[in-house]
C-alpha cells in the first residue's frame, strides 16, 4: 500500500501537481511515513527550505535502485578474519576459565554501573574487533557474577560445557528457525532422538517416548520452566473444557504445593486459572505435600461447584530440594480429573542414576507431563528445558494454529504446536554433543560427585555444634544455619560470607526461619572448593557468635520461632 502511494505521489509531481489535490495524495498516514523515510534529510532540506515530505524521493524509493545500492555487499568482519577471531576468542575463553578461582564471584559494582560508560547512540561507522573487547573487558567484565566459578553455590547451577558451547557456536552458524519439519527437518528430528535418549537415561515411561513421532506422547525442548508449565496448564485446560460451556473457564482450579516454584502462580495468571491453591507443608514431613492435604482441597472446591483442572508435584523443591510422593498424589489428583504435571526443574538430571531414581522418581508412569532443566545440572549451557507429555493431543489442541503460509503436506511433527513461540533454536545440538562427548557414564560420575561433595558439606555443618541442618541433604543441596541465635545473626552470617567474595551463596525462608542454601553444581566445583567455602562459613561464624551470642540452651532461638509460629498462625 506504501508503495503504490509512492507511486501516486512521484505521478503527481512528474505532472506538476500543486495544491490540494497533491497535497491529498499524501496526507494523513502517508505523510506521515514519508517523514519517516526521508529521516535524516529531513533538517538539511529544511535548511534550505525544502519540505522533505512534497520534495522528489530517492529514486530506489521508486522502484529505481542506484547503482551504489546495487553494488555487492561487503560485511566488516569476512569469513578469514573470522576464523582469526574466532580463534583469539577461543583464547580468551580458556584463559577466562584458568582465571575463575582467583576472581571474585559477585561483582563489586551497583545499580546502574553501566549506564554512563555505554554511549546514548550506536556507532554510524563498525567499530574494530579489537575496540569491542577491549570494551568488553574493562566495561562489561566487571559486572559479571561468575555462574562457572567453583565457588558459585547460589540458586541452583547453570552447568556450561566446552562440547555445548561448540554446539552453540556451530547452532548459532546455522541459524535455522526450526518451527516445523519443512522448516528445518533436521532440527525436527534430532530433537525427537535426543529427547528419547534422555528418557531412556532418566528410565522415564514408555509413554512419553517419541518413537519418531509415532506415538501419541513425546518430548519438546522449551526454553525454561516456565515456559514448560504454561504449556502443560494450557494442555490441561484445553482437556477440562472438552465438551463444556465456555464459562467454565472461570470454575478452574490448580493446585500445587507452597513449596513450588514461582513459575506456577505465574503460569496460572498467563493462562487465566483464577483459582489457585498453594497447599501447606510442614516442616515434620520434611516440606513434602502430603496427599490427604491435596485430596482435603480437591473435595472442598467441588463441593464448591468449581473445577479441578491441573495439579504440580516438584522433585526437589527451589528452598529445600523437597520431593514431594508422585505417585500417591497423582492417583489423588487424577481421580478428579486433574492434568498432573511434574516440576524437577533441577533435580530431574539426578533421575540418571539409578540409586536416586529408585529413591525420588516413582510414580512417574501416573502422571501426564514431566520436565526438568539439562541447562541446569547437565552441562548443557542456558537454555534447554526438557518437557514430556504421555498424550500430546491436548497440547497441540490448544496451541495449533496455522496460517496458510505454514501449512505443509505430510504427517511430520511440527514443534510450533507444542510450545508458545513460533520460532526455535537447535536447542538439540547441545544434547547431541554433550551426550556424545560425555557418554552416560561420565555424567553419572559427575552428578555422583556433586552429591558427594554435598555429603561432606552436610557432615561438615552436622559435626558443629553451633549450625544445624535446616532439611536433609538431598541431591546437591544443603539447607543450614546457626542454631540457638536471633534472625539477625543468620542473616549477618550470610552477609559476611558474600561479602568477602570468595563465595556466593543465598538463603531461604523454612517455616518462616532464615536459612542459608549452599548447592553444589559448577562444572569447575571440586573437593577443595568446598572445603575451602567451610572454613570461610567458619571463620564468619566465629564473629557472628561474638557478636549475637549463642544460648546453650536454645532459650533464645526457641522464643524466637515460638514468634515466627504465631505469626504463621
Amino acid at each position: 500500500m506504501i508503495l503504490q502511494q509512492t507511486a501516486r505521489w512521484s505521478k503527481c509531481v512528474d505532472h506538476r501537481m500543486q495544491g490540494r489535490a497533491c497535497r491529498a495524495v499524501v496526507s494523513g498516514p502517508y505523510k506521515q511515513r514519508m517523514r519517516q523515510l526521508v529521516g535524516s534529510a529531513s533538517a538539511e532540506q529544511r535548511s534550505n527550505g525544502v519540505d522533505p515530505v512534497t520534495a522528489q524521493p530517492p529514486a530506489s524509493m521508486l522502484g529505481q535502485p542506484s547503482a551504489e545500492e546495487l553494488k555487492d555487499f561487503e560485511h566488516p568482519v569476512s569469513v578469514e578474519e573470522f576464523r582469526r577471531m574466532g580463534y583469539r576468542m577461543v583464547d580468551m575463553i580458556c584463559d577466562y576459565y584458568s582465571s575463575l578461582p582467583q576472581q571474585r564471584v559477585r561483582p563489586d559494582v551497583q545499580p546502574g554501573f553501566l549506564r554512563d560508560q555505554v554511549p546514548p547512540s550506536p556507532p554510524e561507522q563498525p567499530d574494530s574487533f579489537e575496540q569491542v573487547l577491549e570494551d568488553v573487558h574493562s566495561k562489561l567484565m566487571p559486572g559479571v557474577v561468575h555462574w562457572q566459578s567453583p565457588s558459585f553455590f547460589a540458586y541452583f547451577p547453570s552447568n556450561a560445557s566446552f562440547p555445548a558451547a561448540l554446539a552453540d557456536m556451530w547452532s548459532s552458524a546455522l541459524s535455522m528457525i526450526g518451527f516445523s519439519w519443512a522448516a528445518s527437518p533436521v532440527s525436527t528430528e534430532l530433537e525427537m532422538a535426543m529427547m528419547d535418549w534422555l528418557a531412556e537415561l532418566c528410565g522415564l515411561p514408555p509413554s512419553f517416548r517419541c518413537n519418531g513421532g509415532a506415538g501419541p506422547g513425546g518430548g519438546v525442548i522449551q526454553g525454561t520452566t516456565s515456559e514448560a508449565v504454561v504449556v502443560a496448564l494450557l494442555a490441561a485446560r484445553a482437556r477440562a473444557l472438552r465438551g463444556r460451556d465456555p464459562a467454565d473457564k472461570l470454575k478452574l482450579v490448580a493446585y500445587a504445593s507452597d513449596q513450588a516454584h514461582s513459575c506456577f502462580r505465574k503460569a496460572c495468571m498467563v493462562v487465566g486459572v483464577d483459582h489457585v491453591r498453594s497447599l501447606p507443608t510442614r516442616e515434620e514431613d520434611n516440606w513434602e505435600l502430603r496427599p490427604e492435604v491435596l485430596q482435603a482441597a480437591i473435595s472442598s472446591d467441588l463441593a464448591a461447584g468449581l473445577l479441578p483442572c491441573f495439579f504440580m508435584a516438584t522433585i526437589g523443591t527451589t528452598s529445600s530440594c523437597a520431593v514431594d510422593p508422585v505417585g500417591p498424589l497423582a492417583e489423588v489428583a487424577t481421580s478428579s480429573g486433574c492434568w498432573v504435571h511434574v516440576d524437577a526443574a533441577y533435580a530431574g538430571s539426578a533421575a540418571l542414576l539409578p540409586e536416586q531414581r529408585a529413591a525420588h522418581f516413582r510414580g512417574l508412569d501416573r502422571v501426564d507431563s514431566y520436565s526438568f532443566n539439562p541447562h541446569k545440572w547437565l552441562l548443557t549451557t542456558f537454555d534447554c528445558c526438557a518437557l514430556w507429555v504421555a498424550d500430546s493431543g491436548p497440547l497441540k489442541e490448544a496451541l495449533s494454529l496455522t496460517p496458510v503460509f505454514l501449512r505443509a503436506t505430510g504427517n511430520a511433527l511440527d514443534y510450533k504446536d507444542w510450545q508458545i513461540p513460533l520460532g526455535r533454536r537447535f536447542r538439540s545440538l547441545k544434547l547431541y554433543f554433550v551426550l556424545r562427548m560425555y557418554g552416560a557414564e561420565k555424567l553419572r560420575s559427575y552428578l555422583r560427585h556433586h552429591i558427594a561433595l554435598a555429603q561432606v558439606f552436610a557432615a561438615a555443618v552436622a559435626s558443629d555444634p553451633r549450625f544445624e541442618l535446616a532439611a536433609p541433604q538431598r541431591f546437591g543441596l544443603v539447607c543450614f544455619r546457626l542454631r540457638c541465635v536471633p534472625r539477625e545473626a543468620n542473616e549477618a552470617l550470610l552477609e559476611a560470607v558474600n561479602g568477602g567474595g570468595r563465595l556466593f551463596l543465598i538463603h531461604t525462608e523454612l517455616g518462616g526461619r532464615f536459612t542459608l542454601r549452599l548447592a553444589v553444581g559448577s562444572a569447575t566445583t571440586q573437593l577443595e572448593h568446598v572445603e575451602a567455602a567451610w572454613e570461610e562459613i567458619s571463620r564468619a561464624a566465629d564473629s557472628v557468635v561474638e557478636r549475637f551470642g549463642q544460648t546453650a540452651d536454645g532459650a533464645e532461638g526457641q522464643m524466637a520461632e515460638a514468634k515466627e509460629a504465631g505469626v504463621r498462625a
